[in-house]
């Protein structure tokens, strides 16, 4: 499909870097009119939605009204996060909040949590990766040269809270993920995490260090912790109006949080593989689906949109210091840094992969035990 003609959306901004995207006879894409006849009724819908947050509210502080925390909340120093914990604690909840440090904070995500917690005295815990394993399985996956980098911390997060939630007897986890701002990701752009033998298989093939202290997160540790532990995940943010840019300005006003740039630019290594990496070797600009959801979301016009996407994604006069920060950190040469940059581009079906099972898996799940 590499020599399809390029197309864009007419109504959002997603484009033909999705290799199976499709288009209406209005020149309307999948994406955006999938959001709007599904996305968009699964996020804040006013009374309906003002109802099912009092429900949870309520189911929540009587499971945990024997306990020091009835909620955890993982915090990143991002947006959603912090207005998370800034709604938990509007809404009387009494939440833990748990931080995984995987080596790679922005100084602003590190203030920005302490700022956060302390104005709104909230608990606060660290999750400290084994920085040593941990940035050798993140090489084993830039090494693997497929788009989905981050599979590594993207499986220690839940695997982090669901430890911690089961250690405090907390029985729900409230997450920042929303449909309002992360509405839009095309399959082709994210493959599940929570693939083991993908992760280990990747693992094997380029890592030198064996996975120990790893904190894993799969289908049978997600059984085991929602079915004998009795945790589950909430998304608060899509039972409030959540407007990105009026949550930023509360925050900076009532709890000294500061603006660090781009979505998920508190880590620096995920700013770093978003701006860069995916759309150098990729060909994948990850604010083309961030925009796409804030027009559908009507946060944002496809004209703001346009022009900001004409700019580079990254910023050509501090790039070349970033890569060797990169490098740097993890302990190879700018050389080797731009051999692997160099190397073809695979997929996650290049590897050993349990993506049949999964599927077949969850798939009973949502039909029997999802509701």
């Amino acid at each position: 499909m590499s020599d399809r003609k390029y197309q864009i959306c007419q109504r959002c901004v997603m484009d033909t870097s999705d290799p199976f995207i499709t288009f209406d006879e209005q020149g309307n894409c999948n994406h955006c009119t999938e959001f709007f006849t599904k996305t968009a009724k699964r996020s804040y819908l006013g009374e309906e939605s003002d109802k099912q947050l009092a429900h949870w509210v309520a189911k929540i502080k009587e499971a945990g009204k024997n306990n020091e925390y009835d909620c955890l909340i993982g915090i990143s120093g991002g947006v959603d996060s912090s207005y998370v914990a800034y709604q938990c604690k509007k809404l009387g909840l009494r939440p833990l909040a748990v931080h995984l440090d995987n080596g790679w904070n922005s100084e602003e995500a590190v203030q920005n949590i302490k700022n956060v917690c302390g104005k709104l005295g909230i608990d606060f815990q660290s999750y400290v990766l084994n920085w040593a394993e941990f940035k050798d399985l993140q090489l084993s996956f830039f090494k693997s040269s497929i788009v989905e980098l981050e599979i590594p911390t993207d499986i220690a997060i839940p695997g982090a809270l669901h430890r911690i939630a089961a250690k405090n007897k907390i029985k729900t986890i409230i997450s920042g993920g929303n449909f309002a701002t992360e509405g839009i990701l095309p399959n082709s752009w994210f493959y599940d995490p929570k693939d083991s033998k993908l992760l280990n298989g990747i693992q094997r093939q380029f890592g030198k260090k064996k996975l120990k202290d790893f904190p894993t997160f799969d289908f049978k540790k997600e059984i085991y912790f929602k079915f004998l532990k009795g945790i589950r995940i909430m998304y608060m943010l899509n039972y409030l109006p959540f407007n990105k840019d009026e949550a930023k300005a509360l925050m900076i006003e009532e709890l000294g949080w500061k603006d660090y740039g781009g979505k998920h630019y508190e880590s620096k290594y995920t700013g770093f593989v978003q701006s860069y990496i995916q759309p150098v070797k990729f060909g994948i600009d990850y604010r083309r689906a961030t925009y796409a959801t804030q027009i559908c979301a009507g946060t944002a016009t496809r004209e703001e949109a346009i022009e900001e996407l004409k700019k580079l994604p990254y910023n050509p006069e501090t790039i070349e210091a970033e890569k060797a920060y990169i490098a740097k950190k993890f302990e190879i040469s700018i050389e080797e840094f731009e051999k692997i940059m160099a190397q073809p581009v695979k997929t996650y079906r290049d590897y050993p992969n349990d993506e049949k099972r999964l599927t077949k898996l969850y798939n009973l799940y949502r039909k029997y035990f999802s509701k």
